[in-house]
């Protein structure tokens, strides 16, 4: 498939964007930790061929990065994504977008403690308004259904700046499609683990094959867990990362007004306010952080 590294950056946009909706569709008809384990099986489908194509298996299974894979695998994408999906239980997809951007206060928190990479006085202030606005959406929603939703969401996106931490002590060689593939295969054991507990438990396993059913698992597996990781890095590998980040960052806008048109959302100034603080927070960190060089 051919196309603009302009182009490739708004496919990202879009595919993010629809996540908190298609997570909501999924409510009732797919459990969250099924969806999930699917969805990394069309993953892996996704990235066989050109990992086959390439004889990549070995770096993909090879010992000295296997334990690095496993722990990416696991809290980039098995626990804090299944968390995601059950925190939509509770609030709504415009919700979910906003609080979303709290992943980047994580990121400075762990650039310093394990990288060493210690924040500006940009990146604290931009992160300042992250919190304000987070702070916004949940003084708005306490002790209502949806705080539960969003308490869980601003307590897992830890998890991916965890992962995402690690993954710079990845082997500079490594190809970001084996990295893709990686989050995928690896994030197997942890969900199989989930799984096993549920059957104990005898939590049900829901799957209504439905078309809007499958619809959210095409959307998960190919286009979340596969394409959306191609697009991204061919963005940032050709164009400046400062204009593909304000792009990127602005998908809770996205989010936000499909919600919105689909019955989903009930738009409030506080939403409104949160949104537009959040992504001028994350957009000043990324900023920042593009002018440092790193």
């Amino acid at each position: 498939m051919s196309y603009s590294p302009l182009t490739a950056a708004w496919i990202c946009w879009a595919i993010v964007g629809l996540s908190p909706i298609m997570g909501k569709y999924a409510v009732g008809l797919i459990s969250p930790v099924v969806l999930v384990f699917l969805g990394t099986l069309l993953g892996i489908l996704y990235f066989a061929p050109w990992i086959t194509k390439n004889h990549k298996w070995g770096e993909l299974l090879a010992p000295q990065t296997a334990w690095k894979f496993l722990f990416i695998g696991t809290f980039g994408t098995a626990l804090p994504f299944t968390a995601f999906l059950i925190a939509l239980h509770y609030t709504t997809p415009g919700n979910a977008a906003i609080l979303q951007q709290s992943e980047l206060i994580y990121s400075l928190i762990f650039a310093a403690i394990f990288l060493k990479e210690f924040p500006s006085r940009g990146q604290l202030g931009g992160s300042a308004l992250i919190i304000l606005g987070v702070l916004i959406i949940l003084l708005k929603e306490q002790y209502t259904p949806r705080w539960t939703g969003d308490l869980i969401i601003i307590g897992s996106t830890w998890m991916l700046q965890a992962g995402s931490t690690l993954a710079k002590k990845l082997p500079k060689h490594l190809d970001y499609r084996v990295i893709g593939m990686a989050r995928n295969l690896f994030a197997l054991p942890a969900l199989l683990v989930i799984l096993g507990v549920m059957y104990v438990l005898g939590e049900p396993f829901t799957f209504k094959p439905t078309a809007t059913a499958w619809v959210v698992l095409g959307y998960t597996g190919i286009l979340k867990y596969g394409l959306a990781m191609v697009v991204w890095y061919k963005a940032i590998r050709a164009l400046d990362l400062s204009k593909v980040t304000a792009i990127y960052l602005s998908y809770p806008v996205l989010s936000l007004l499909l919600s919105a048109a689909l019955g989903l959302d009930t738009v409030t100034l506080h939403q409104v306010l949160g949104l537009l603080i959040t992504c001028a927070g994350a957009y000043w960190v990324s900023l920042t952080v593009k002018q440092q060089g790193h």
